[in-house]
């Protein structure tokens, strides 16, 4: 598995939050999101979206972890109220450690053993800011997807 760092911006996202276990209803929550986006064609292949996982499942009961599945949108677009479960927020950019993984259980269990032998020989650590899963151009439709973990320096 390759392995790189990124410095991402800060960015303004607008999301749809799941709270429960994560899992199948994660990608519910992705689904509405996209036909949100769809609809005010922010859905091109320029789009740039996240799954943010906002809880650990070992240290959170099931029943409470909140799952955002996000769209980074421009600082002048306009959130209307129509559809009362889209939220927005800023997300804090920073330096991020990326890996590229397929989108399976199977694929994404493993980035995470890899990911954290990678950090523990980096010398970095992780930071506090979300970890992220995201999806731009051919990775959505290739059913790719990157996890990045944000790091502090070693």
């Amino acid at each position: 598995m390759e392995f790189y760092m990124e410095n991402l911006p800060t960015s303004r996202i607008a999301y749809v939050r799941q709270v429960g276990p994560y899992g199948p209803a994660n990608s519910l929550a992705m689904e509405k999101l996209k036909s949100w986006a769809r609809s005010h064609n922010l859905l091109t292949e320029s789009a740039i979206l996240l799954g943010i996982p906002q809880d650990n499942p070992e240290t959170t009961l099931s029943a409470h972890c909140r799952y955002d599945a996000c769209i980074v949108i421009s600082k002048d677009f306009p959130l209307d109220e129509s559809t009362p479960d889209l939220k927005e927020a800023e997300l804090p950019g920073g330096t991020y450690l990326v890996c590229q993984v397929k989108h399976t259980a199977e694929d994404v269990g493993q980035a995470w053993t890899d990911i954290f032998s990678h950090l523990q020989n980096s010398g970095y650590t992780m930071d506090t800011k979300p970890i992220l899963e995201r999806y731009k151009g051919n990775l959505l439709h290739l059913d790719y997807c990157e996890i990045c973990v944000p790091v502090k320096s070693p």
